[in-house]
């Protein structure tokens, strides 16, 4: 079949087992099946290589496939991939070929069941391989399968951020269950591909004590305010922007889902509730409801129900709101500032917030942004007269693929 391999059975030796490996072949060399790729099998020690269920095949989950595929000498093995409708999963019998998996997922029958997939998974980890549950989706349900996940000895890679910015007893859930078998790693909630997650944690677990994070930690939010309220000054109106922002793929389909806040609120909640010092004095983790506890700002709170939930309603009644952000502009432009949406995470007075706030012409959120850039400053003790600044894209399927390839490599390394 043009979507599987036969499996070669294991020997008896259980020090040591047979796997196929993808190694890139002659390019030259013509293979229909199987593009530039054919396979060999190569006798390893045992969890040698990660065996992977891809859950999410859209755009970051395409390009986690795609950087699969990329890196062969990585010895992936694939044990299941499941889009929104239909799955392909791997037997005793058959293996998956990651380089046929698109056409193969498309003309497969087999309804999505997340109990085979992660029943496929604990099996493999119970024989001492490393398990690894990515899920690629925005889903609250998946991410709640989070904590059986990692009981069962399966590690879980994730760009998905409702595990860790929802209400506090998930978040516990999964902290207790890492602590006791499998691994989480999420370093692509929060800037994609950028070191944000690892930078903070390494900070933390060398005894830095963080005094404050502040950043655009929104891509989109970004793009909009680099342009409407440049440095050298901007006189087009916020709803054209908006709207050029949304062509280009920079907003979600309703540009509302991105200029409410929550977005930047979920991921202050990702960063606040790694800080050891902004638990409470029973030392429970912080903001009970997640990024709802935030103190944030939208900007679009005047908007009516029609265009909170369609986007091409919402385009239509934003331009009722350019004056007003126009005044905001002319009136940080006096102040010799600009205006860039921004979060922060106070950990000397406990505050988390998201808002719209003014920076001089001269800071860094001023002068340093481009495009769609993140830019995150940690102040710290050891980072104080001159905070440590994490800047670079944070968004894009690429970059946010890259931030959950690197978090599998992580896991194979001792």
């Amino acid at each position: 079949h043009a979507n599987v391999l036969s499996c070669r059975s294991a020997p008896s030796n259980k020090s040591r087992y047979l796997i196929s490996r993808i190694h890139p072949r002659d390019r030259t060399a013509p293979s229909a099946a199987v593009s530039s790729y054919t396979t060999d099998t190569l006798t390893m020690g045992r969890g040698k290589y990660p065996h992977v269920a891809v859950i999410g095949v859209g755009g970051v989950g395409t390009q986690v496939m795609e950087q699969m595929n990329a890196n062969p000498f990585h010895g992936f093995q694939l044990v299941a991939v499941c889009s929104s409708k239909r799955m392909l999963i791997s037997t005793k019998d058959t293996c998956l070929k990651p380089v046929a998996w698109k056409d193969a997922l498309n003309a497969s029958e087999t309804p999505v069941d997340f109990s085979a997939v992660q029943s496929a998974l604990r099996e493999l980890a119970e024989q001492g391989e490393t398990a690894v549950f990515i899920d690629n989706t925005s889903s609250q349900a998946v991410a709640e399968m989070y904590p059986g996940l990692l009981d069962a000895g399966i590690a879980v890679v994730t760009p998905n951020k409702k595990a860790f910015s929802g209400e506090v007893a998930l978040y516990q859930g999964i902290v207790l269950a890492d602590a006791k078998r499998g691994k989480y790693l999420y370093e692509s909630t929060v800037g994609a591909g950028l070191p944000i997650i690892s930078t903070l944690k390494d900070l933390v677990e060398t005894g830095d004590k963080v005094l404050k994070i502040e950043g655009v930690f929104s891509g989109t939010m970004s793009y909009i305010f680099n342009n409407f309220s440049a440095v050298e000054g901007s006189n087009e109106s916020f709803s054209s922007i908006v709207k050029v922002a949304r062509a280009q793929g920079y907003t979600e389909p309703n540009p509302a889902d991105d200029l409410n806040g929550a977005d930047v609120a979920r991921k202050l909640t990702i960063l606040a509730r790694i800080i050891p010092e902004m638990k409470d004095e029973q030392g429970n983790f912080p903001l009970l409801h997640g990024y709802r506890s935030v103190e944030t700002t939208s900007l679009i709170q005047d908007a009516p129900s029609s265009a909170v939930s369609n986007g091409d309603e919402f385009m239509k009644w934003l331009p009722e709101q350019d004056a007003h952000f126009a005044q905001m502009r002319e009136q940080a432009a006096n102040e010799g500032s600009v205006l860039r949406y921004v979060g922060v995470v106070d950990v000397k007075n406990k505050i988390v917030k998201a808002e719209l706030a003014k920076y001089p012409k001269t800071h860094p959120f001023a002068t340093s942004l481009g495009g769609s850039d993140n830019i995150i400053m940690f102040h710290t003790e050891r980072y104080g007269k001159r905070p440590l600044i994490v800047q670079g894209a944070g968004a894009g399927n690429d970059v946010t693929a890259m931030g959950v390839m690197s978090d599998v490599l992580k896991l194979m390394r001792p």
